[in-house]
């Protein structure tokens, strides 16, 4: 049978199946189910069957709030076990793996909320595969972005087929939830942070509906750690085993994600490289867990993308149960090594390597023409012939920014703790405040250059690129100052916090800013005054500035620049300015 005929039939059966059996309560069903997946209902919807569900099985739900909105929405989720474990501590007392399943994140992309509730409605119901929901926890999220699903109409998603009215993609602070993991902005953050620190899941589902062209594939999955790591071989299990199960149900994944080199260009093909922490699936890797991110294609209908988001969830969970003792160890082995980072060297970002493979990609036929109304080009898909293209695939990456961990930690001066003590709280990551005063601490100080700002702000942040280097230093260490030691299983999240380099640290978002501006001057004037003197009395700074002259035209040409140079170098000059508000430390301040 072709495939897209498997699909379809499997499609119906699915659907068929949406009858609730008679000991069952028929109000478990969702206004999706009811309405042949037309629509999706609103945020009351979920409140209600988070309620019913614990009601209609108290041994196996538990329905609890873990935060409040901007819009003083309550954030719901359910733990769901027939093992009766629907606590965290419950949990990991009985050794039981938790997989956080979360919807909405974007929530124009609801596919996960109406999928996760229509599974539940049946396995509690009866249907359940023997064992699965008993070997471990379902935390389920139905919505993580609850004001942005409340922001609530038609076309706001123009290139998504269903349902007929959704939600909005930002919070109703305007943040993208799917860039917050490690700056933690949004109340929405703190709170979703502070579910994974309570549950410590194994694997985190992030379950979206993609962007992008028109295709024949439905689905991707992708996810890390997929190239290095203790939980390397979970992560690609997990990957590997759900396109698996997906393929024999007649879907059509990838393993990447289906997003073109070059916008409208499918000839430029895909690269697949390691998203950086702020994104779900790459922050629970951090963390030393694992993350996948299932992306529905959005031109699918809406059924269509639950019925595969279901099945996603499934394989998943089945997978999970299979390998739960094995995955546990690792995850334990994972947190151990973490915690051993002091003084070695860690990979902090990849890039993709440039050695394509050629791929059959099934894509529909399409054309490529003038427009009259852009006045560029534009492309046009027939989706009534399909095509196979070959296409470019880069997916094999290597290290790019690799830094030292330090051997000790860090130490936070207690005028910046304010800023950065609740980011750590926020993670989970240990840390106390010093108690007395360490004299003369061996320490190491970043001092930066070639300081730039971002002509634009994103996610409300001006963010800062910067080069520099650590340099040694002595310092004493005040009461009140903040030690965060590297051994600690979050250590590797540490350093994307406080390494100033790392793109998703504190520093680069912009939240040290000040540290990083002019604040002092000197008039030209004065400066004129001040550097006759100098080149007077100092042989060897007139002999730097001369070769500057000779060496560098640049330098020569610009006034401004010429006079800096004889400020930086005169006792007036600002020695705290680039210099990052964060030192290392290579022993325990105080012992």
């Amino acid at each position: 049978m072709p495939t897209s005929r498997l699909f379809a039939c499997a499609l119906a059966a699915a659907l068929a199946t949406t009858a609730v059996p008679a000991h069952a309560d028929d109000s478990l069903h969702t206004e999706a189910e009811r309405s042949g997946f037309a629509i999706t209902g609103r945020y009351a919807e979920v409140e209600r069957l988070c309620d019913a569900f614990q009601q209609a099985y108290p041994r196996a739900v538990r329905c609890f709030q873990f935060g409040t909105t901007p819009q003083g929405l309550p954030m719901k989720a359910m733990a769901v076990s027939t093992s009766g474990a629907l606590t965290p501590g419950a949990a990991k007392q009985r050794g039981l793996p938790v997989v956080l399943a979360q919807g909405g994140i974007h929530a124009g992309e609801i596919d996960g909320k109406d999928a996760v509730f229509w599974m539940l409605r049946e396995w509690l119901g009866g249907h359940a595969p023997a064992g699965v929901l008993e070997a471990q926890v379902l935390l389920f999220v139905p919505v993580f972005n609850v004001d942005g699903h409340e922001n609530f109409r038609a076309w706001h998603r123009p290139n998504q087929r269903g349902p007929e009215q959704m939600g909005f993609r930002a919070t109703a602070q305007r943040y993208n939830l799917n860039r917050d993991y490690v700056k933690a902005d949004s109340p929405e953050m703190v709170a979703m942070l502070g579910l994974i620190d309570q549950w410590d899941p194994l694997l985190l589902l992030d379950l979206h509906a993609t962007n992008g062209a028109q295709f024949q594939h439905d689905i991707s999955i992708t996810g890390e750690p997929m190239h290095a790591g203790v939980m390397q071989p979970a992560g690609r299990a997990l990957r590997d085993g759900i396109i698996a199960g997906l393929k024999a149900d007649g879907h059509l994944p990838v393993d990447f994600y289906p997003s073109f080199v070059e916008s409208d260009n499918p000839a430029s093909g895909f690269a697949e490289g390691v998203m950086l922490p702020r994104f779900s699936t790459s922050y629970l890797q951090v963390r030393q867990r694992i993350g996948i991110l299932v992306e529905t294609h959005s031109w699918r209908p809406y059924p269509q993308r639950v019925q595969s988001t279901r099945r996603t969830v499934e394989h998943a969970l089945r997978l999970v149960a299979d390998n739960a003792s094995s995955w546990l160890a690792l995850a334990a082995d994972a947190d151990r090594q973490a915690a051993g980072i002091g003084g070695r060297d860690v990979t902090m970002t990849w890039k993709v390597v440039d050695e394509p493979a050629t791929i059959d990609f099934l894509g529909y036929a399409y054309t490529v023409e003038p427009s009259e109304i852009s006045g560029g080009s534009m492309i046009r898909y027939d989706e009534t012939t399909p095509q196979v293209w070959k296409v470019p695939l880069r997916n094999k990456v290597t290290p790019d920014l690799v830094l030292p961990a330090p051997a000790a930690g860090y130490v936070v001066p207690a005028a910046w703790a304010d800023v950065i003590r609740p980011k750590l709280q926020a993670h989970g990551i240990e840390h106390r405040t010093v108690g007395r005063v360490v004299a003369g601490q061996p320490a190491r100080s970043w001092v930066a250059s070639d300081i730039r700002f971002a002509p634009a702000t994103l996610e409300g942040h001006q963010r800062l690129s910067a080069n520099g280097e650590w340099q040694g230093t002595r310092v004493d260490i005040a009461a009140g100052d903040v030690f965060v030691p590297i051994a600690q299983p979050r250590s590797w999240l540490l350093m994307h916090l406080l390494e100033p380099q790392s793109p998703d640290s504190l520093a680069a978002w912009g939240f040290m800013n000040t540290a990083f501006e002019r604040k002092e001057y000197m008039e030209a004037y004065v400066t004129e005054s001040e550097a006759r003197r100098m080149l007077q009395d100092d042989a060897a700074l007139k002999a730097r500035f001369e070769a500057r002259l000779r060496d560098d035209p640049e330098f020569a040409a610009s006034p401004r620049t010429r006079l800096d140079f004889f400020y930086r170098n005169h006792p007036a000059w600002d020695h705290g300015f680039g210099r990052y508000p964060v030192l290392q430390v290579d022993h325990v301040p105080g012992g």
